[in-house]
């Protein structure tokens, strides 16, 4: 696997506690989460609601699905962040859809799928696996991934559907901006388990100084972000994109030199 050369790139931060500014100092930074709606593109009614949301949330979408471009395009005039949500091959054998990854292809077929998944999606600036339990541990899978997605101003966040994933080492290995989930909003679809895993999201953030979850289009789960994100003010926590809470982490120094990455051109194809 060859490594590359350091890179930095710019992200927006905002924040629900305090405004952003161009060099925030650290101690004037409330902890902060981030947010992923993972699996946006086939729940045109929820997907409006998130897109709509006053709060800084990173919307990942799967590539072809009925209303991704749609809400895509929406969810960006709300200033929300997008990503491809990339269907990778699990472990329960469970269906991909379009533009899927699986251990059978080869590097060739691994980059086009991929390229073309990062092409269909309007104003992507990350990636995160959807499933991936099988995937993620592949070393020479994943290796071809963060080949193709170094040629991007993209970030990777790991997703850790499996604690043994080395995603998110291959991506660091490549000089990718990377990230990891660290909390599950609602892998059950109650307002209980919501309840308690927000709290515990919350829990980190100020233990750590900042956290990433992942929630779903469910209804249930926009309900509870509609009524539970305007409250984290006053709580004194802030919320950001990923690439804002990158920045965080990282002095808010940028993401990519200018001028090093390729951009991401549309596709015209919408399937693979």
């Amino acid at each position: 696997m060859k490594l590359l050369h350091t890179l930095a790139l710019g992200a927006f931060i905002t924040l629900a506690a305090s405004p952003a500014t161009a060099e925030p100092a650290k101690g004037d930074v409330p902890p902060t989460i981030a947010i992923i709606i993972d699996d946006m593109g086939h729940n045109l009614y929820e997907g409006e609601r998130l897109s709509r949301l006053d709060q800084p949330l990173t919307l990942s979408f799967l590539p072809y699905r009925p209303h991704t471009d749609a809400l895509v395009r929406l969810a960006h005039s709300h200033n929300k962040e997008i990503m491809l949500h990339s269907p990778m091959a699990n472990t329960r054998h469970f269906g991909l859809g379009p533009g899927g990854l699986t251990p059978n292809m080869d590097e060739k077929s691994i980059t086009a799928t991929l390229r073309r998944a990062l092409q269909s999606i309007p104003y992507v600036q990350g990636v995160n696996n959807h499933m991936g339990s099988l995937l993620t541990q592949q070393l020479k899978p994943m290796d071809w991934v963060m080949k193709e997605l170094y040629h991007y101003p993209v970030y990777f966040v790991d997703s850790r559907t499996i604690a043994s994933s080395i995603a998110a080492d291959v991506a660091q290995a490549y000089q990718i901006p990377t990230l990891s989930r660290d909390i599950f909003l609602d892998h059950e679809q109650t307002e209980e388990f919501l309840d308690k895993q927000f709290k515990e999201l919350i829990k980190r953030a100020r233990e750590n100084g900042s956290a990433i979850a992942i929630a779903h289009p469910h209804k249930v789960t926009v309900d509870y972000l509609e009524k539970h994100l305007p409250l984290l003010d006053e709580q004194g926590i802030g919320i950001a994109t990923v690439s804002g809470l990158w920045a965080i982490r990282n002095n808010n120094r940028s993401m990519f030199a200018e001028g090093e990455k390729q951009t991401i051109r549309p596709a015209f194809a919408k399937k693979d």
